[in-house]
């Protein structure tokens, strides 16, 4: 089998790196297109390309840009299982990533990169989640075809068991995902919570010298007949009265914030 053997469509899929996972079914042979991450210092993604005719997969090399027997059916499975099982590993390294994160938001401890570590980690867990959904359903299909034409001619045990190794990394990103956007909900309920607070003390600061420079603005003004003017004790009957205006402004205030924590 050459590539030249194959329809302008199939040679256009397998050359492409961002044809999705797909199974292709011709009458002479059927293929399989399969787009996984592929996780260095970031998640990237690697294309790979599998065709079968009579009993014999043949395998798509991107760099000589030709396809190459790779050999008998099970040469498949174990050209993926290797890929996979990295996968898996990866992909708990995320849990245990995201469990230290969750860990020092509960201790109080939250790291001035917190969100930036969340966006990554959400960034590639949600790319994963996506390409693993999808070479799943195709892997499947791929499977289903294998055993009708060549049942006899491979290891069907380990082909569902990679099957359900490629499950087990699309649920464990999908349960990643999740995890995140809970953590995310209780970082910014933390986060409010804190800028509450930071608002309720601008409050108290501002009512503190709202009664003050609502008297000094009063008593500062340049006309005539101000009460107080002549009088030796007036200077303490302002202040008198910049401590009632404070009580006045204060006790409501108080009132107020006390019953919104009894209703908590």
């Amino acid at each position: 089998m050459q590539l030249k053997d194959l329809d302008s469509y199939i040679i256009e899929d397998i050359e492409s790196d961002d044809h999705p996972s797909d199974f292709i079914k011709r009458d002479k042979y059927f293929g399989l297109i399969l787009r996984l991450p592929k996780k260095e210092d970031r998640v990237s993604i690697e294309s790979y390309a599998f065709l079968v005719k009579d009993g014999e997969v043949y395998q798509y090399n991107r760099d000589k840009k030709d396809i190459e027997l790779l050999g008998s059916i099970d040469m498949l499975q174990k050209t993926l299982e290797p890929l996979v099982e990295k996968l898996i590993r990866d992909i708990k390294q995320y849990h245990i990533n995201v469990d230290k994160l969750e860990e020092s938001l509960y201790e109080g401890k939250i790291s001035s990169t917190f969100m930036q570590d969340w966006l990554q980690y959400k960034k590639d867990v949600s790319l994963i989640n996506r390409l693993m959904f999808h070479a799943s359903i195709v892997m499947e299909l791929f499977i289903s075809h294998l055993k009708r034409e060549y049942s006899d001619k491979f290891n069907v045990n380990a082909f569902d068991d990679l099957h359900e190794e490629i499950s087990r990394v699309r649920d464990l990103a999908k349960a990643c995902v999740e995890k995140l956007d809970n953590l995310y909900d209780f970082y910014r309920a933390k986060v409010d919570e804190k800028m509450n607070k930071n608002v309720y003390y601008l409050t108290l600061l501002s009512g503190i010298f709202l009664p003050l420079t609502l008297a000094t603005g009063f008593f500062g003004m340049n006309t005539g007949g101000l009460p107080f003017t002549n009088d030796s004790m007036g200077t303490w009957k302002v202040v008198a009265i910049s401590l009632v205006l404070e009580v006045i402004f204060f006790v409501p205030l108080i009132l107020q914030n006390r019953r919104r924590i009894k209703k908590r």
